[in-house]
């Protein structure tokens, strides 16, 4: 990371926003590059994230999972039908609603994001091996469990 000043909020130390700074570069950097690992060249960014939203949250209606994506019902009605039409998405009528349908995975979407995950565990694994000594994963390894903290309310 650069070492270009940060500019700091009253009451903030200086190695409290370069942490932060550093934090978010390196994890959008990561993000992007776990991203590419995966064969997803079919799929656009959104798309690959409605996937695996449909994956977490099994059945679910189009309005419930544009809520949890934050996006417009209309955007992810057009990326549902994109998933349908790549065979990775089905939807059928609401047991409990006939007016509504239920989107879930097919199996070649289950596949899909199964291999994918398969695929990216594998690259990060690999890449922790090649290119850390095993000191360096050990620092990892306390710093992610202090970074815990970090996702806990």
């Amino acid at each position: 990371m650069d070492d270009k000043p940060t500019e700091v909020p009253e009451g903030i130390s200086v190695s409290a926003a370069r942490a932060a700074r550093d934090l978010r570069v390196v994890f959008s950097r990561l993000r992007r590059r776990i991203r590419e690992v995966a064969r997803d060249e079919d799929l656009t960014p959104s798309q690959v994230s409605a996937l695996t939203l449909v994956g977490k949250h099994g059945a679910a209606t189009a309005s419930a999972l544009a809520a949890a994506e934050g996006v417009r019902p209309q955007s992810m009605a057009a990326t549902l039908a994109a998933l349908e039409q790549h065979g990775l998405i089905r939807r059928s009528p609401d047991p409990d609603d006939g007016r509504r349908q239920l989107v879930t995975l097919t199996e070649d979407g289950r596949e899909r994001i199964e291999g994918n995950r398969e695929i990216r565990a594998e690259w990060l694994t690999r890449a922790l091996e090649d290119r850390y000594t095993e000191e360096e994963r050990q620092t990892l390894i306390a710093a992610f469990t202090l970074m815990e903290r970090l996702s806990r309310p």
